[in-house]
């Protein structure tokens, strides 16, 4: 059971990353975020919003090639754990990253994972990032809360604030 997906425009990579900071806001440790969307999409744009609305250490870049990368909090929040599954060949891999670790203390945001990430968490955000016209900046962004963590939890509410 999950609460009804909220749908969001984002005009600029300004706006996708002001999304990210929404979300930050509603986020806590121990929550996973799963993005989704083609290339280009904004899936890095929208989390490096998380990762300025968290107040991590460093600059939030796609981890493609690290794979996971950990951005300690500055402010005594949560770290941010940004995964890119975009190279990992199933599910296996992603369990040899050993997230669990991390998941406690930390907000998790993972590209590429749908249908792949879900099972790290009883509760997810399922995020898909859309560019109804690719010759557009413009993006469409889709936020679908699932699971018992966000049934009482404001969504609409803070997103569309």
């Amino acid at each position: 059971m999950s609460e009804a997906e909220v749908v969001l425009e984002a005009r600029t990579a300004a706006d996708t990353r002001a999304v990210g900071v929404r979300l930050a806001g509603l986020v806590r440790a121990g929550d996973l975020v799963v993005l989704g969307g083609g290339l280009g999409a904004g899936k890095t744009t929208l989390t490096q919003g998380v990762g300025a609305g968290l107040g991590v250490r460093g600059e939030v870049t796609s981890p493609t090639f690290v794979i996971a990368r950990v951005h300690r909090s500055l402010t005594g929040g949560p770290d941010l754990v940004h995964v890119d599954a975009y190279r990992l060949d199933g599910r296996v891999e992603l369990d040899d990253l050993d997230l669990d670790a991390d998941v406690d203390h930390a907000v998790t945001v993972v590209e590429w994972g749908v249908g792949l990430a879900e099972p790290l968490a009883q509760s997810f955000l399922r995020v898909r990032l859309e560019r109804p016209d690719a010759g557009a900046e413009d993006r469409v962004v889709r936020v679908q809360p699932v699971g018992p963590r966000w049934r009482q939890a404001p969504v609409r509410a803070s997103l569309l604030a």
